[in-house]
């Protein structure tokens, strides 16, 4: 093995450098993420236009709300395809499975684009987008964890954090490439056009996106810390078992971390674009300016919290994300509720700058939690089934509530809430920053 190889975490004096090949696989690994939360993301932005379009309910409530449902679908897979990928990536290296995911999300993208609507062929059509989000939802499942699991496994023992931030900034960027999609296609197009085929530009331009990120980590190379434990023959038989056994209390304590995550960032990111438009009356194209500028502040900080957490520690920076969204949320969600731009875009800013704090240290709190036998398998799974039961249907549970409460202001609570729980969970997760990667 090269000296350029790092091993357990432990290094020679001056090695925190990154090394060109390092940073090869960091760039590679994070544009073929960002490439595929692209893909995945768009549909969130277009649900106002979906909704109408293949579920013509009488009641707009109801219309959005089937929408939101099969928005949720979409990741109902994601534990599934964290158990696929996840075995196959702690069996057979993580570059084989990242580019199987990649692949699949271009092509399930693609096809959502091509999908004839309800006018055209009944209750087929959202039987058709419901296969399409199901095949996204299963990459979707594989990509996070293989992807968090990859870039922190490539960096020095005390740059994880910044390093393992380039994920969530990479999820980010896709977010933020699909928001930008959204807001120059409503900005410079007309609202007829949009129904009758502009929504189907970004998804069609999935398949070259995706294109490009299967191409970048084709050139991967494997980890130096999955490469060294295959040379060393201790690559696991079964990592599911050993993830729910072995290692069921790390995975539970990962699921109680990903709570206010996954939660916040649906809520925030996705959600709050919808929720401006339709329940305050926010002008749409007004919503997605904010929430795509909202993100461009997100994808900015987001190393930079991570580079604070190789300093300071996961934990206070996790503890400080958490305090901040149970006393912030209710009065961000009352000062948008005004139909202030102003206000809107000052509160989800404030709210943004609080998840990148938690997103930084994010990706390196999850890894350093597992061994490396099993890393990909539990980590994903730790992270896909609460992100499937509370992150993807955020959205329909928000405007459930709004529904059933008849407060627009009520999916502050559902925030709230999952905040909490993380916060309680902190006390039982060890500060993991300088301590070797397993």
């Amino acid at each position: 093995m090269s000296d350029e190889t790092l091993n357990s975490g432990e290094v020679a004096a001056g090695s925190e450098t990154l090394t060109r090949q390092q940073r090869s696989a960091i760039f590679a690994g994070v544009i073929g993420n960002m490439l595929e939360w692209y893909d995945f993301g768009v549909y969130g932005y277009f649900v106002p236009v979906i909704s109408k379009l293949f579920f013509p309910a009488s009641t707009p409530v109801v219309s959005l709300l089937l929408t939101f449902s099969v928005f949720g679908v979409g990741f109902v897979m994601r534990p599934v395809g964290s158990i696929i990928f996840g075995h196959y990536g702690d069996r057979h290296g993580r570059k084989k499975a990242l580019s199987a995911v990649i692949l699949l999300m271009a092509v399930s993208t693609f096809v959502v684009g091509l999908l004839p609507t309800y006018d055209s062929v009944g209750v087929l059509a959202p039987l058709l987008l419901v296969v399409a989000r199901l095949a996204q939802g299963l990459s979707g499942g594989g990509e996070w964890g293989g992807a968090a699991a990859y870039l922190v496994e490539f960096a020095p023992p005390r740059r994880r954090g910044f390093v393992g931030s380039w994920q969530q900034f990479s999820v980010g960027a896709g977010f933020l490439l699909g928001s930008l999609a959204a807001a120059l296609l409503t900005t410079v197009v007309s609202a007829d056009a949009i129904s009758n085929w502009g929504w189907r530009v970004p998804f069609l331009l999935g398949v070259l996106v995706g294109g490009i990120g299967l191409y970048l980590r084709l050139q991967l190379n494997d980890t130096p810390q999955y490469t060294e434990m295959t040379n060393r023959g201790e690559v696991s038989g079964l990592p599911i078992h050993e993830a729910l056994t072995t290692h069921l209390k790390p995975t539970l304590l990962a699921f109680g971390i990903t709570l206010h995550n996954t939660v916040a960032y649906y809520a925030v990111l996705i959600y709050m674009t919808s929720w401006l438009t339709t329940a305050v009356k926010m002008p749409r194209g007004t919503a997605l300016w904010i929430g795509t500028s909202c993100l461009c502040i997100f994808v900015v900080l987001v190393p930079v919290m991570g580079w604070v957490s190789d300093r300071v520690g996961r934990k206070p920076i996790l503890i400080v994300s958490c305090i901040g969204y149970i006393m912030l949320t209710y009065p961000v969600f009352y000062i948008a509720s005004t139909g202030s731009a102003a206000y809107a875009f000052v509160g989800q800013a404030l709210l943004v700058v609080f998840l990148a704090i938690y997103a930084g240290a994010g990706p390196a709190i999850y890894c350093e939690l597992f061994p490396t036998r099993v890393r990909y398998t539990a980590l994903s799974i730790g992270y896909n089934i609460p992100v499937a039961i509370f992150g993807g249907f955020a959205p329909f549970i928000a405007t459930g509530l709004i529904q059933a409460t008849g407060s627009i202001l009520s999916p502050a609570w559902y925030v709230i809430a999952a905040a909490l729980v993380t916060l309680i969970t902190m006390i039982f997760v060890k500060e993991s920053a300088f301590s070797p990667l397993r």
